[in-house]
């Protein structure tokens, strides 16, 4: 899957940039490209430093940073695909980015580090897991305690 999708945003991407180089010009398309990375570079120096500002005081009040963490990692990787040269990868990385944005972006990051950590390799979802016991999980231990001694 990784692999598959390291081959074709490269190949979606400069599909999409020749289009646009050939709807409004080839030096157009540049300034557009170069724009993009600014305004990445300024959106990760500016949301990067509230969500520093927003985990530290989250640390500070003893409780758990699970949003700021998220919120953390949204922007790392926004402002990485806003740096990257292409049009996809910059409205993905802005989706990212942007404050009134993130929050449908975390939810589905949780949604979708949830899944995988309640999912056993080779059990589908649903039939087993940490909390069940379907195929290829053993059933919880017996609360029987058996004595013994060691010699």
């Amino acid at each position: 899957m990784t692999l598959l999708v390291l081959l074709l945003v490269p190949l979606i991407e400069i599909v999409v940039i020749i289009a646009v180089g050939q709807a409004i010009g080839g030096w157009l398309t540049f300034v557009l490209l170069v724009a993009c990375s600014l305004l990445g570079a300024v959106l990760i120096k500016r949301e990067g430093s509230r969500t520093w500002g927003a985990l530290r005081k989250a640390l500070a009040s003893g409780r758990m940073p699970a949003k700021e963490i998220a919120d953390a990692a949204l922007v790392l990787v926004g402002g990485v695909l806003l740096l990257t040269p292409g049009f996809v990868t910059a409205a993905v990385g802005l989706f990212f980015l942007l404050p009134f944005t993130r929050p449908v972006t975390r939810r589905w990051l949780e949604l979708a580090v949830g899944r995988r950590l309640l999912c056993t390799p080779g059990v589908p979802p649903g039939m087993g897991g940490p909390s069940g016991t379907g195929p290829g999980r053993k059933p919880p231990p017996d609360d029987d305690v058996i004595e013994g001694e060691i010699l």
